[in-house]
């Protein structure tokens, strides 16, 4: 049997709007994942943390603050350092066009804005890790 996909979904930093995060964790655990919600307010140590912890295939990151320019590449230089080089860091929220090009060269998977939709979303996971898993 496959080994089902494991994902994270965290909030990070100060935003404490979750509603998003909650969405998207619902429609990933409803396609066959399992799925761990840290809850809001996580820094970039404790989602790579938990994802060592839980042997995830994705870390998914939700920003609204305007953060996300310093917790992606916080959370990837982490992953770097624990050795987390085949796990999936994409994320959501709102983010300008530049910033995400930007963080995608350094790294950073997909990213998602509003209006993006829940099948897009989980598509894009369980493309990323079917073809990545190790």
């Amino acid at each position: 049997m496959e080994k089902k996909i494991r994902v994270i979904v965290a909030k990070a930093g100060l935003d404490g709007h979750d509603r998003g995060a909650k969405v998207i964790a619902a429609a990933l655990r409803d396609a066959g994942m399992e799925v761990i919600y840290t809850g809001l307010r996580k820094t970039p140590e404790m989602i790579v943390e938990a994802a060592l912890q839980e042997d995830v295939d994705a870390i998914g990151v939700s920003i609204l603050s305007g953060a996300h320019m310093t917790i992606f590449p916080k959370i990837l230089k982490l992953m770097k350092e624990k050795n987390l080089d085949n796990v999936l860091l994409f994320g959501g929220g709102i983010i300008p066009e530049e910033d995400i090009i930007e963080l995608n060269k350094m790294g950073v998977g997909k990213l998602f804005t509003p209006g993006s939709s829940t099948a897009e979303i989980v598509n894009y996971v369980r493309d990323w890790v079917l073809k990545n898993r190790k």
